[in-house]
């Protein structure tokens, strides 16, 4: 049925341990070559870890998929050098809008404000986007993707794992100081550590047609409930690359998939969507059903869990695949510093203290969203119906509108590895959100400031000059970044995002979330702010 693309097939090669009948230990083998397992790896490399990754396939997703991502993963993938080539293939948008029957009565803007590199929504086919990250992976000398690789069995040792895998040329084993696994919601490694995967299935089915067409849509989200050509249901348009449109439709529990999925079921209700006149062609179908899961921990001993091997969410917000990518940017970090001896391991703990927290913000908020899309009772559906008919003309009743909130990134204000305020800040860089970006000059070229940082924890100080280049607690440096030195606020965007006066001081994480912040440089704070980062009982 695909017409608009050509599924690449990968090349499967017996490696050297195989060949020779050795067992190597690894650093770290990511198991799943999707884009959160591909990500998992560009993020161990360009923090110098070498590490295996596994898949079981030798080509990218099949389908469209996960195809709406945001400014967050943006910045994330851009700090991996594959960011900009996405947003040049992807369909940029920011506006949503919701209708009711033939009416709108609702419409967002996902970032009203100038002065970010990264968009706030690209749409992008899954396996484009994975063709971009293998691309990469395989331009590293810390990559090793082997596809045609399968994981059978795992087993823990105190300071390592031992990795069953199954090949064409026959099965072998490997090891490695820490697994990460990213291999789906029916994950095989979360069943081998015996871990619980729990939480809500939703009794309702939603069909996914890709379809190829030439369409005067503007590219925005529209979402209609209960519209004149779906009656009674929910449908979702989206854009996507290559003149292909993402339609949703809605078809309740006792809709028959593999009917559904039929061409001749199919294209009745996208004609009656679309028009008798306008012509199109069928690239991809699929039904899929609601679910809300997570993981009972995302650490196993030395197995650590992302994507939707942690947590399973519905696809109304995009919350999938965002969030999975935001998993690997808070857990390589902490391991680079575990596996170089500068933090115990017990900083890994802190993976599930944060990203736990967020998937269940996550999971709260998919949650609320399908149950206002699929509301499961005549009153509930009243009530429903009553909200959008109100947002028409009433902004409260906007607020309660909800087609799927889109996916932000979940601020870890209740972690412990934040230091709280001690002096007065306004604005929402409080410690554990994530940093904003801002235009920078540099030599009178413009940048921006996210592109500025260094790779490990820096020290964000708003003034020409600093006490010292770096902070140290033991082996772990803070680089101090001087705006008016390095760099300057090309346009005082920076100042005012960050509540920044004359010596402000920001210690930022590798994963660039703040981690505390003063008015003053004081090395004495700093230091013990910077230990608590790294989970350090005490400062040096």
């Amino acid at each position: 049925m695909q017409k608009t693309y050509t599924y690449p097939e990968f090349a499967y090669r017996q490696s050297e341990e195989q060949r020779l009948g050795t067992v190597r230990r690894h650093p770290v083998v990511i198991v799943g070559a999707g884009p959160i397992g591909l990500t998992a790896a560009l993020e161990c490399a360009s923090r110098g870890i070498p590490c295996v990754l596994l898949d079981d396939n030798n080509t990218v997703s099949v389908g469209s998929r996960a195809v709406c991502y945001a400014k967050r993963p943006l910045e994330i993938w851009d700090r991996l050098g594959v960011g900009e080539a996405m947003v040049r293939r992807g369909v940029n948008w920011k506006v949503g809008k919701v209708f009711f029957h033939d009416d709108l009565v609702y419409q967002f803007d996902l970032l009203p404000e100038e002065g970010h590199k990264m968009p706030a929504m690209i749409n992008l086919q899954q396996y484009y986007l994975e063709e971009y990250l293998v691309e990469a992976c395989g331009k590293s000398e810390l990559v090793d993707l082997r596809w045609k690789h399968k994981l059978i069995s795992l087993v823990q040792e105190a300071d390592h794992a031992r990795l069953t895998l199954e090949t064409p040329d026959g099965i072998f084993q490997l090891e490695a100081d820490w697994v990460i696994a990213c291999d789906g919601a029916n994950s095989d490694t979360r069943k081998m550590v015996g871990a619980e995967f729990t939480g809500q299935f939703f009794q309702d089915r939603f069909l996914i047609a890709d379809v190829v067409m030439k369409a005067d849509f503007p590219t925005e989200r529209w979402f209609w409930f209960d519209p004149p050509f779906h009656r009674g249901q929910s449908v979702l348009l989206h854009r996507e690359c290559d003149n292909v449109w993402r339609i949703d439709f809605q078809l309740g529990w006792d809709a028959d998939p593999a009917e559904e999925k039929k061409p001749e079921n199919v294209i009745p209700r996208i004609q009656a969507m679309l028009g008798k006149d306008v012509e199109f062609e069928l690239e991809w179908v699929s039904v899929y059903q609601f679910a809300c899961r997570r993981i009972d921990e995302f650490r196993y001993g030395r197995v650590l869990f992302a994507g939707d091997a942690a947590h399973q969410v519905s696809p109304f917000g995009a919350r999938g695949a965002n969030t999975g990518i935001q998993d690997v940017d808070n857990l390589v970090w902490k391991l680079k510093l575990v596996l170089d001896g500068q933090a115990p391991a017990t900083l890994l703990d802190t993976y599930h203290e944060e990203r736990a927290f967020a998937a269940d913000d996550n999971l709260l908020n998919s949650t609320r969203s399908t149950d206002f899309i699929t509301p499961k009772s005549r009153a509930s559906r009243a009530l429903r119906d009553a909200v959008l008919q109100l947002a028409e003309e009433h902004p409260f009743a906007r607020k309660l509108v909800n087609s799927g909130r889109l996916s932000t990134p979940t601020p870890y204000v209740q972690s412990s590895l934040n230091t709280p305020d001690e002096d007065g800040f306004a604005g929402a860089m409080r410690p554990g959100t994530n940093c904003a970006d801002a235009p920078v000059k540099r030599r009178g070229e413009n940048l921006w400031f996210l592109n500025q940082l260094p790779a490990g924890f820096s020290l964000l100080v708003f003034a020409p000059e600093a006490p010292a280049a770096q902070v140290s607690v033991g082996d772990v440096s803070a680089q101090v970044v001087c705006v008016g030195r390095d760099f300057s606020d090309a346009e005082g965007l920076l100042a005012q995002r960050y509540d920044a006066q004359p010596g402000t001081v920001y210690l930022l994480r590798p994963d660039r979330h703040v981690a505390a912040r003063w008015r003053t440089f004081d090395p004495t704070r700093i230091r013990a702010a910077l230990a608590r980062a790294c989970n350090l009982k005490e400062a040096a």
